[in-house]
């Protein structure tokens, strides 16, 4: 890996593109049976069993504040990513594919955004594509920290 390009996995919420970086992700799964938890944070859908393994997964579209219209589609998956050791499981829309972008072409969050809106200190940057399109750049560490 090049210190001078991302290599991210790239993921859909709602109507956005969003991606992480590929060495914070463990491994990308269906949509599985998840077993609520009483009294947890609206963002928490529950726990499910990961290979013998107890974990958590959270809705990122209601952690991010985002409108949470559709619901588990055909296409969702979970995300298992790790920080400091914890594996937290994001349920995404869809998984895209693992791509790279020369760091470059990643901005930082423009300042007009951040003031209006409360999610943005999960968003690392903004990456540009191919065709204009545009790539959020989720902060992992961030987002897995209230968890």
């Amino acid at each position: 890996m090049s210190d001078d390009e991302a290599i991210l996995v790239a993921f859909t919420l709602s109507d956005g593109l969003y991606g992480v970086e590929v060495d914070q992700v463990r491994e990308i799964t269906a949509m599985r049976d998840i077993s609520p938890v009483p009294n947890s944070p609206d963002y928490v859908v529950g726990v499910t069993n990961l290979r013998g393994q107890v974990t958590t997964v959270t809705d990122l579209k209601q952690r991010l504040g985002l409108f949470n219209e559709a619901g588990v589609g055909k296409n969702s998956r979970i995300i298992i990513v790790e920080s400091d050791e914890t594996s937290v499981g994001m349920a995404v829309d869809s998984v895209r594919e693992v791509m790279r972008i020369p760091r470059g072409d990643i901005e930082p969050v423009p300042d007009v955004v951040s003031e209006f809106n409360v999610g943005t200190e999960y968003i690392r940057g903004v990456g540009k594509l191919d065709g204009g399109d545009l790539i959020v750049l989720l902060d992992m560490e961030k987002v897995l920290a209230e968890e």
